[in-house]
């Protein structure tokens, strides 16, 4: 009877020993869990610049006036008739 409660006494400490410490165990969840939520808040950043994208893009093939913005401030166009002034800080 004593072997059999030691080895019952041996296998429950294994046990502990692996849901405390060892593969599986709560502190790996727990960190599992940390990278999730982490993994989550970069995942809804990706989404938002996503749809600001998608936004864009349905501008640039819809509207002329996307079009005429983005050609001003990234090519320096102007339309005709118009003067373009360049102020220069020093």
């Amino acid at each position: 009877m004593k072997v059999l409660v030691s080895v019952l006494v041996l296998l429950f400490l294994i046990l502990q020993f692996n849901l405390w410490v060892g593969e599986g165990s709560f502190s790996q969840l727990r960190d599992l869990d940390a990278q999730v939520q982490g993994q989550e808040v970069e995942n809804l950043s990706l989404v938002e610049r996503n749809q600001e994208l998608e936004g864009e893009v349905v501008d640039l093939k819809e509207g002329q006036d996307a079009i005429e913005e983005r050609a001003r401030s990234e090519f320096g166009m102007v339309k005709e008739g118009e003067t373009l002034y360049i102020i220069v800080d020093e």
